[in-house]
This record gives structure tokens, sequence and C-alpha cells, in this order.
């Protein structure tokens, strides 16, 4: 056995993305202690920057130890008890893993089913709201990652507030990437993940709970059922000032990451790195459109950070992945569920956002088909693209 390197890669899959070299450096300092007053002063900054890039001031604000889909778990089994009901609106893969969550609370899941590509029906859920007035939550993915597609996340919640019920949001793969704003729509609990459009490694999932949702926290009537994810214990280790309750080993290294990673998008501001985003999408779909690709997600409803590509009939989308990742170290994501085989996914999220990857991808991509017999306009996607950011300015 020997030391490991890895290839170095271009990431423009559903996530990890492209990790900024500052992030890596950061995380390369000296490591110190969990509950050494340094790191708390650090703890104490980083819940700060998450208020600020979730837009709220809830003091329950901060990175489970564990991924995204952590973070997910971590909301339902602090919310959550036995026999509780909860309606999840479900229109890809992470919808459906919302109501697997439920259900392993004990807890009973009301399911608001749409089309994959589609955005949830705010009318469907407002149905199912008046139907079962005994429900405990509202449960919604903003950015649905296996499709591409953004819902409506402050009509949903507002729905929610109106039933007199919470609202937790998966917002994995919009946080930094599209406007999120917790207080100002009302969301009482939601999730993230560090990978995607805050380009830090895996591993950390902010969460950030509202006063109703630490208030049924606090008065349940029976233990969390995960003792690791319990915020009760946990809110006494992430709390405010230097006496800390112990609770687990934080991963002292991947916080240094996260802490650069947010002050990145503190400097860049949040509104601008939205504006990116969009910016960078636009460029990437005159292209693939041009090159005569289509998008499976109609404009309005589109992720600009997750892009969901039709693949051309007759073409085997895995061997083009394995191509694009062969001859270009370019990595693109296939297709989940329903959509399996038929899309690729790609990201364009935080540091990967740019106009370079952009490029390549488009250039690679129509190389790639061409050479395997595809259908498509030689040459026009690189000229749409350019043509597009010459008149076009973030």
């Amino acid at each position: 056995m020997q030391s490991f390197h890895p290839p170095q890669r271009t990431l423009m899959g559903p996530g990890p993305s492209d990790v900024d070299p500052r992030i890596l450096q950061a995380m390369s300092r000296p490591t110190i202690g969990h509950l050494d007053p340094r790191f708390i002063d650090l703890m104490d900054e980083i819940k700060a920057l998450l208020q600020l890039a979730f837009k709220t001031s809830n003091q329950l604000t901060l990175p489970v130890s564990a991924p995204g889909s952590a973070g997910m778990e971590a909301v339902f089994v602090n919310l959550l008890q036995r026999g509780d009901k909860a309606i999840v609106c479900q229109n890809g893969v992470f919808g459906g893993r919302m109501k697997e969550n439920v259900e392993r609370c004990g807890a009973i899941a009301v399911m608001v089913q749409d089309d994959w590509g589609k955005p949830v029906d705010l009318n469907k859920a407002d149905t199912a709201l008046r139907e079962h007035p005994d429900a405990k939550l509202l449960a919604f993915v903003h950015a649905e990652t296996s499709t591409g597609v953004c819902s409506d996340t402050r009509g949903l919640a507002a729905l929610a507030r109106a039933h007199d019920c919470l609202s937790v949001v998966d917002a994995v793969t919009s946080l930094g990437g599209v406007a999120l704003e917790v207080d100002q729509w009302g969301v009482d609990a939601v999730y993230s993940g560090s990978q995607k459009c805050l380009s830090c490694v895996p591993g950390l999932s902010p969460v950030s709970f509202s006063d109703r949702a630490v208030q049924c926290i606090r008065n349940r009537t029976e233990k969390v059922q995960s003792w690791f994810l319990d915020m009760n214990l946990i809110m006494d280790y992430w709390g405010s000032g230097t006496r800390r309750s112990y609770h687990h080993t934080a991963p002292v290294n991947a916080l240094y990451g996260l802490h650069e990673a947010l002050v990145i998008l503190e400097e860049e501001g949040l509104e601008n790195a939205w504006a990116r985003h969009l910016h960078h999408h636009k460029a990437l779909v005159v292209g693939l459109e041009a090159m005569g690709l289509a998008m499976l997600v109609e404009e309005a409803f589109r992720l600009p950070q997750l892009n969901a590509v039709r693949v051309p009939t007759g073409v085997d989308e895995a061997l083009i992945r394995a191509a694009l990742l062969r001859d270009y170290s370019l990595e693109i994501g296939s297709g989940l569920g329903t959509l399996a085989g038929k899309v690729w996914r790609i990201g364009l999220m935080g540091h990967a956002c740019n106009r370079r990857n952009v490029l390549l991808c488009l250039s690679a991509l129509e190389d790639t088909l061409l050479a395997a017999g595809a259908d498509i306009h030689a040459g026009r996607a690189l000229k749409a693209a350019h043509a597009f950011y010459a008149l076009k300015h973030p």
C-alpha cells in the first residue's frame, strides 16, 4: 500500500463540487482540540456565517458533524414523535428520502406526488393540509437534485404557517446557489450540505431551526430516537460563550474548511453568488440547446446549479459519461430513479460555476457525442456560449 494521490478532476456532477484551493489550504492547518478556546471562537463565527448564508437570526443554527443526509435525519428525528403525521411533497428522489425518515420516526407520511421534473404543486399541498388538519409538519425539497427543479419555498412555507404546521425544507443543493431567505419566508427547519454550492468538502450539514421548531423539540414527551442527532444535547455543545457541554469530537479540520467556504461566500456577497450561478447557467443552456440537446425542466423552474439534460435518442449515456471522465477528467452525473438513463445532471456549483467550466463542458460533450455518432449540431455550442458571454455580464 502507498499514499493515495487522487486524479485532478473537474467536478460538474450533482456534487461534490470543485473545492476552492483556499478551503483545502484552510483544512491543512494544525488540528486543535474541539474544546480549545480558539476553536470555540471558531464555532461562534461559523454559526454567525451560517446565519448570513441562510438569511436567518435563528439561534439554533449549526453544522451537523455528518453529510446532508444526516442533516435531513436530524430535522425529522427531532421534530417528529411516534404517531405524528407529516405531509411530504415528492417530485424526485429526495422527497422519497423524506418519507423514509418520517416512517422511521414512527410517524405517518401523507404523500403529495408531482411528476419528476415539475415543481411541487401548491394547490395539492394546500388540499393535503386541509384534509389532514392534524398534520404536524409540511416537508418538501427546495432544490430537487435528482431533477434540477426548484419549488416555491416561500409559498409552501406560507401554506404551512396558515395551517399551523411546521415547514421542513431540504436546501442541500440550494444554499448559496439560489435565493433562500429562511426568516422572511417563515421556514421552520432547514438543512443543507457542505459539498454543493458552498464548495467545501463533503461531510458537514448546516441546519437551522426557528423558535417554533425549538419549542417543539423542547416540548417532546419522548426522547429523540438518535442520541447523536438529539438537538437537546447538541444545543449545549453549540451554545454561546466558553462554557460548552461535551457532546462529540467535532471534525475540527473539516470545520476550518466550512468556515473558509462561508468567508468566501460572505466576501462575494450572497446575492452576487446567486447572480453568478444564474449567469453561467444561462450560458450553458444556450450552448446545450444550440448543440441540439433539450432540458428536462421548464425554464421558469430550472435550478441554475443543477441542469438536467435529456439524453439524445440512441445514445448510451453511461458511455458518454465514462468517456468524459477518461478523456477530459470531467465528471457529470447520471439520472436517478425514473430518470435513470434518460438525463445527464450537469452541476454548476460554487467554485465550479465559472466560464471556463461552461466552455470546457460544452466542448467536451460535443466532441464526445460526435465521436459516438450522435445526431447533434456540430460547431454551434461554443459559438452560442461565447456570443452570450459577449453580450451579458454577471
